[in-house]
C-alpha cells in the first residue's frame, strides 16, 4: 500500500426517521438506494462509478442475507466487478470496509459502496426465537432462552461472577450513550435518563434491563470508499482508513470459548492496531457495538482500553458520557440513538462525521483518529477500523 492508493471513505449517508421509523414508510430496497443515492451525491459521484458493491443481510427482505448483494445490484442497475455478501451481523460493515479497502488498494475495483437496509420495527420487531432449530439456536431454543438477549445475558451473568461487574456499572453505559443522545436531534430516545432509572426498568433477561438493551427501529446507510488519489477531485474532505482486523470464534453462544471475554474482538483489534502501527491510547473518539450494555464492558477490555475485569470501573462516573475523558458512542448509540437489527455501519457513519468535524453540540474537539468495533452475532464476530483524518 501506498499513499496514492490508500483506501478512503468518502461519502457517507443514513436515513432520517421519525420515532424510529422511516417516514412515509419504505422497502428495505429503497432504504439502501436513498442512502446509496445521498453517499454518492455527497462525494460527488454518481451510480456509473460505483464497480464494487458490498451488502449485507437487510432485515425484511425474504430470507435475511440470501443474495442481497445480487439483489441491490440489480435493482440499482449496477453490474460490479466486485462484489461482497459477507454477513456476519453486526460487524458485517467494519468487514466490508477492510474487504472494499484491500480491493481498492489491489486494483480490485476503484469505487466501493457499503449498503445496509432495515425495516424491522415497521415489520414487527426483531426477535430471533421463531428459528428454527437444526442449526443454530438447537440448544437454546428448546429450553426457552429468549435470542439474543438470553445469551449477552449469560455473558453478563459470568462477568459478574468472575469479576464483581454489577447493575450499576452496566447502566452507567447506558446513561452515558443517552447523554449524547440528548445532543443528537436524530436520536429516537433523547429523555433525561439515570442509573436508577436503567435499574427500575423492565427485567428483560436477567441481569438485563429494558435500558440495557438496544432500541428497535427501522434505517439504513451506506458508505463510498475509493483511494486517496481519487479522493483528491471529490468533494468531501476523505477519512482514511489506517488498520482493520477481523475475527468469529462461534455461532451460538454455547460454543463462545470463554463468556467473560471477548476473544474475537481481541484478535480483531490487535490486527487493527498492528496494521495502523498505533495503540488503544492513540484513539481520540471510540465507536463501539452496543447491542447491550454489557457487549461494551467486554468489548472495552479485549480492545485494551482495560484490563479483562475492569471495564465497569473503567465506565464508572460517566467517563464516556459529554464531558468526559473518554468520547465513546457519540451519537446515541443503538442503545438511544437507533438500532435497525445490525448497527455497525452506523458506527462507521458516526466516526467519519467526528473526524470531518460535522457533529455540531457533539463534536470531539480535534478529533483525529477514530477506532470502531462492530460485533455480531451472539458476540461471536468483531471486526475493528481505524480511521485517521488525515
Amino acid at each position: 500500500m501506498t499513499p496514492r492508493n490508500r483506501a478512503c471513505i468518502v461519502g457517507i449517508a443514513d436515513t432520517p426517521l421519525e420515532k424510529g421509523r422511516v417516514p412515509g414508510g419504505a422497502t428495505v430496497m429503497q432504504i439502501q438506494a436513498r442512502a446509496a443515492r445521498d453517499a454518492l451525491a455527497e462525494a460527488g459521484l454518481g451510480m456509473d462509478d460505483v464497480d464494487g458493491l458490498l451488502v449485507a443481510g437487510s432485515w425484511g427482505m425474504p430470507r435475511p442475507g440470501s443474495m442481497s448483494a445480487l439483489a441491490m445490484a440489480e435493482y440499482l442497475n449496477l453490474q460490479p466487478r466486485y462484489l461482497d455478501n459477507t454477513n456476519a451481523g453486526g460487524s458485517s460493515f467494519e468487514m466490508h470496509v477492510g474487504h472494499a479497502a484491500m480491493a481498492l488498494e489491489a486494483g480490485a475495483c476503484e469505487v466501493a459502496l457499503i449498503l445496509y437496509g432495515s425495516d424491522q420495527r415497521s415489520g414487527g420487531g426483531r426477535s430471533l426465537g421463531g428459528r428454527p432449530n437444526w442449526f443454530d439456536l438447537q440448544f437454546e431454543t428448546p429450553w426457552g432462552m429468549p435470542a439474543p438477549v438470553g445469551a449477552y445475558a449469560l455473558a453478563a451473568r459470568r462477568h459478574m461472577h468472575e469479576y464483581g461487574t454489577t447493575a450499576e456499572q452496566l447502566a452507567e453505559v447506558a446513561v452515558a450513550t443517552r447523554q449524547w443522545a440528548r445532543l443528537n436531534p436524530a436520536a429516537m430516545m433523547r429523555e433525561p435518563m439515570s442509573v436508577a432509572d436503567v435499574l427500575a426498568s423492565p427485567m428483560i433477561a436477567d441481569p438485563l434491563h429494558l435500558f440495557d438493551c438496544c432500541l428497535v427501529t427501522d434505517g439504513g446507510g451506506a458508505i463510498v470508499m475509493t483511494t486517496a488519489e481519487r479522493a483528491r477531485d471529490l468533494a468531501k474532505r476523505p477519512v482514511a482508513v489506517r488498520g482493520y482486523g477481523e475475527c468469529a470464534t462461534h455461532l451460538s453462544i454455547p460454543e463462545m470459548p470463554d463468556l467473560a471475554r471477548l476473544t474475537c474482538a481481541e484478535r480483531a483489534g490487535a490486527e487493527a492496531y498492528r496494521k495502523a502501527g498505533m495503540g488503544p491510547r492513540d484513539m481520540d473518539v471510540v465507536e463501539i457495538y452496543d447491542s447491550f450494555t454489557i457487549t461494551v464492558l467486554l468489548s472495552l477490555e479485549a480492545l485494551g482500553f482495560c484490563a479483562p475485569g475492569e471495564g465497569g470501573a473503567f465506565v464508572a462516573n460517566q467517563r464516556t458520557a459529554p464531558g468526559g475523558d473518554f468520547p465513546m458512542n457519540t451519537n446515541g448509540g443503538g442503545l438511544s440513538y437507533a438500532h435497525p437489527g445490525m448497527y455497525g455501519i452506523f458506527l462507521l457513519i458516526e466516526a467519519v462525521r467526528q473526524l470531518r468535524g460535522e457533529c455540531g453540540d457533539r463534536q470531539v474537539v480535534d478529533a483525529e483518529l477514530a477506532l470502531v468495533h462492530g460485533t455480531g452475532g451472539t458476540l461471536s464476530s468483531g471486526a475493528t477500523v481505524i480511521l485517521s483524518r488525515e
